[in-house]
């Protein structure tokens, strides 16, 4: 009698065991979860020349490709114009990006622009007035307004 208490317990305790196991795997398995690190890709070697410089593109997705951008140029817009990662239209205020890595935003119609960073941080300066820097990332991110 009491082997058969003890039999119906263990099979008590194995089924709450295996239920919390499967709880926790399906928890895993969420498709609304949002990534931890952005998705990177890299992107190759752009360009030609002696100075080279690190270069990143934040797409409207989330999607983060990496550059090496090699240029005998002096700013980071002539580089990149150069080596056909960046197009725009010149401005009042300098060059104005619209096409990054053959993605083009329009703030008129969805209210994206690109934003231009350097080591991070939003960018004092305009892209075509930015000397290269050794040791600079300089970067590109979609943004909504």
């Amino acid at each position: 009698m009491q082997k058969t208490r003890f039999t119906k317990a263990l099979s008590v305790i194995v089924c709450v065991v295996l239920m919390a196991a499967m709880a926790l795997l399906a928890s895993g398995c969420n498709d609304n979860q949002t990534p931890t690190e952005t998705p990177s890709v890299i992107g190759g070697v752009k360009g030609e020349g002696e100075t080279v410089f690190p270069f990143e593109v934040i797409k409207p997705d989330g999607t983060k490709i990496s550059y090496e951008v090699h240029t005998d140029k002096t700013t980071v817009g002539e580089a990149l114009l150069d080596a056909g990662l960046i197009a725009g239209e010149d401005g009042a205020y300098g060059l104005y990006v619209k096409t990054v890595d053959g993605v083009t935003l329009d703030y008129d119609k969805d209210g994206m622009y690109w934003s231009f960073y350097i080591n991070g941080e939003y960018a004092m300066s305009g892209v075509d007035t930015t000397d290269i820097t050794a040791d600079t990332v300089y970067a590109f991110k979609a943004e909504k307004a």
